[in-house]
């Protein structure tokens, strides 16, 4: 006769823990707000600047409402102080600033971004915020498609804001979609923006990758899903994004050569040719710029970009130190802003570089702060993918894909804030302030208080941190 023990060995395999309906919700809940950050352009876009707005102050709310009723566990001294500050510094411009309408506005909206950002890395365990990051991604580039295949197939006109298709040509930076779909032209998505499609799709590939190497569940799924996302990227055509790309693709070759490094100081060798290898892909990018923009149908001079950089500069020069105040984006309603700069006829809403837009308005001051801000992000994100998860004497534990995301994430952001002003805001910000905070929480994979409190959640027995 058969006989059954509590031994691991023989006991039968007991059914996986479901998840609790409350937390299923919490983790789509953070999904919308992740799909907010990546689309939020696509919100403006079909419902106006004020219902644009209301999806993100209301979301704000919702998320705050949360929080004070979840209450997960935080360790108040390891937040992101640094990125803080700077908000709290734009906020302070408040006092000088040349249009305090724009900067009351626009400071709502990093509150919010930056609130969004510390819930979900606060409510959620590592491979669950990486999981839901790439469910907002599958949502914000399935709805691009569907949305450029509604306007190619059933409409057959460029669309402007507000689903209003446009038969009588205007100037294409007016489109929300231009129906090129079918034509081979540059696509925009949702987001109306090839500028700001692109690095969504980079994000994307970069996500369903790891994810695809830690053995995620529907890894074929997983391979199509790369495979769109590599399509909407080079349809999206940005010679931004295929420099952060190839700024990836260093920055993840030198992170899997660190990772091999056995002896002390045998890294020293990567590190000096991590730094050959960045100061000469520099150099040959700006001295070859001419034939390397030509080549992805750019001028040299970024279409113009460094114009704006001209006039951005000399108008913030009269302000160095403190700056005109916080306005990110530009608002065109503005006096200051509304003419300023144009660019085919239409008033430019930043300055398409992330370090002269903060000159501009928080001055050198604000520069320190995100500069401070970034290199605190970058030092912190590059050990957590280097180094193997350790908190006793073992030093043998396997390195988790999963914290390969936030460096890398740090690369496409470094390169985009060269051309472009969008890491300031949105998901560029929000995933600062989240995987920033989020490493300082729980610096291991799987393990710190945020991981506990969600597995009580589930209803799982809670366990002693390491």
């Amino acid at each position: 006769m058969a006989v059954q023990t509590k031994h691991p060995v023989s006991a039968p395999p007991a059914p996986p823990v479901r998840e609790k309906t409350g937390h299923l919700l919490l983790r789509g809940w953070c999904i919308f707000v992740l799909f907010s950050a990546f689309a939020g352009a696509g919100w403006v876009h079909a419902f106006g600047e004020v219902g644009g707005g209301i999806v993100a102050l209301g979301g704000g709310a919702v998320s705050l409402v949360l929080w004070s009723v979840i209450r997960p566990p935080i360790h108040w001294q390891r937040l992101p102080w640094i990125a803080l500050g700077y908000v709290a510094w734009a906020t302070a411009s408040l006092l000088w600033s040349a249009w305090p309408s724009a900067t009351a506005l626009t400071l709502a909206l990093l509150y919010v971004t930056t609130l969004q950002g510390l819930f979900v890395a606060g409510v959620l365990t590592w491979r669950e915020l990486v999981r839901a990051i790439a469910s907002a991604l599958k949502w914000a580039l399935g709805l691009s498609l569907v949305f450029e295949l509604w306007v190619a197939l059933l409409v057959g006109v460029p669309v402007l804001p507000g689903f209003v298709p446009r038969t009588e040509p205007v100037d294409p930076i007016l489109y929300w979609s231009r129906s090129n779909l079918l034509d081979g032209g540059r696509i925009q998505g949702i987001m109306g923006n090839a500028n700001l499609l692109a690095p969504v799709a980079l994000l994307a590939i970069i996500v369903f990758a790891i994810r695809y190497a830690a053995r995620a569940p529907r890894r074929t799924l997983l391979l199509g899903w790369i495979a769109l996302s590599g399509y909407l990227f080079i349809r999206a055509a940005s010679a931004t994004a295929f420099l952060a790309a190839l700024a990836v693709a260093v920055v993840l070759v030198t992170v899997l050569l660190m990772r091999t490094a056995r002896r002390p100081g045998e890294r020293t060798r990567y590190y000096l040719a991590y730094a050959a290898v960045g100061v000469g892909g520099g150099a040959a990018l700006w001295f070859g710029r001419e034939a390397l923009f030509a080549a992805v149908g750019r001028s040299s001079d970024l279409t113009g970009r460094e114009d704006i950089w001209r006039d951005v500069l000399a108008r913030a020069a009269e302000r160095p130190v403190a700056g005109w105040g916080f306005s990110t984006p530009w608002l065109p309603w503005v006096p200051e802003f509304d003419g300023w700069i144009v660019d085919h006829g239409e008033t430019v809403l930043q300055a398409h570089n992330v370090w002269v837009d903060v000159y501009l308005q928080l001055g050198v001051i604000g520069v320190a702060l995100l500069v401070l801000t970034y290199a605190a992000y970058i030092w912190r994100s590059w050990f957590f993918a280097v180094d193997r998860p350790r908190w006793d004497l073992r030093d043998d534990r396997p390195f988790s894909p999963l914290s390969l995301l936030p460096t890398l994430v740090g690369a496409v952001l470094l390169v985009q804030g060269f051309a472009e002003s969008t890491p300031l805001l949105l998901w560029g910000w929000m995933l600062v302030v989240m995987l920033g905070g989020k490493i300082k929480q729980s610096p291991h994979i799987g393990v710190g208080p945020a991981e506990q409190s969600a597995a009580i959640e589930r209803g799982e027995p809670a366990s002693p941190l390491p």
